[in-house]
């Protein structure tokens, strides 16, 4: 039987390589947003396509550090909260995509069953690592969303941001896939 049927570790690593393929695509649609369009206020969530993008940066710092068995680090915190350039984001957020990347590459089936203890300052929370990632995939997804509404109401098409994993989107994806630097190799295995 192929390793890739009995790999306990194949979704999440999908689920990572889907999160930066969706990031490198939402964020070259947003390039081509003016600093003005990148920080009006909209209707969302979060006020703006800045701050949106911002706290996905925060939680996802918040959660890997976590999961690297980290104590709270509020100045890395603080750091993705205050980002004002879209340029400055563009790179904080493909270093927190790639610690994700090599965090769920290091994974195994005993590792995604640990209890990780998650400091909030205040409190520590404890949870299984695999719960903890299943919360920062669908958070990003949500929050991910909420950008590509927000694109709605600039002169930015809103990039389509579900063509990643399954074999028939490999057209779709070549692009992104070139950007990264990624062969379907790497995303299939």
């Amino acid at each position: 039987m192929p390793a890739s049927l009995t790999d306990p570790c194949r979704a999440w690593r999908k689920l990572a390589q889907m999160n930066r393929l969706a990031n490198q695509r939402l964020h070259n649609a947003c390039a081509q947003l003016s600093p003005q369009d990148y920080t009006a206020p909209r209707a969302s969530f979060f006020p703006s396509i800045r701050e949106t993008l911002n706290h996905i940066l925060l939680v996802d710092r918040f959660y890997i550090n976590a999961l690297q068995g980290n104590r709270l680090d509020t100045a890395a915190l603080n750091d993705a909260r205050d980002l004002t350039r879209f340029a400055a984001l563009l790179v904080a957020q493909k270093q927190s995509d790639e610690a994700l990347l090599a965090l769920v590459d290091s994974l195994t089936a005993q590792t995604l069953a640990r209890i990780v203890v998650v400091d909030r300052g205040d409190r520590q929370q404890q949870d299984r690592a695999d719960d903890l990632l299943s919360h920062l995939f669908q958070h990003q997804t949500h929050h991910r969303g909420q950008v590509h509404a927000m694109l709605c109401s600039t002169h930015v098409a809103p990039p389509q941001l579900d063509e990643f994993i399954v074999g028939d989107d490999a057209a779709v994806r070549e692009p992104d896939m070139a950007a990264l630097g990624w062969t379907e190799a790497d995303l299939m295995r």
